[in-house]
């Protein structure tokens, strides 16, 4: 594919790669603004956070306690 890209830009060398790294920052602002905004709700990356005692902490509501992980389903009870 490179190849392919480098015989289609015009001139020599030095000006090949002028052309390509021209391209290059267009493809990068490109994704940079463009396409990782448009991605970035439909990746799962915000869905649950964990903080440093094994809790899950509710994204929409921080200032909520955390929820211990049970083992048997049963409730758990402050302090131990």
């Amino acid at each position: 594919m490179y190849g392919w890209i480098w015989d289609h830009l015009p001139g020599n060398a030095a000006l090949k790669s002028l052309c390509a790294l021209i391209l290059l920052g267009v493809v990068g602002w490109a994704l940079w603004f463009k396409v990782f905004p448009w991605a970035e709700p439909l990746l799962p990356f915000g869905d649950v956070t964990v903080d440093g005692t094994g809790q899950t902490v509710d994204e929409n509501n921080p200032t909520a306690p955390a929820t211990a992980p049970t083992k048997t389903g049963a409730p758990t009870t402050a302090g131990g």
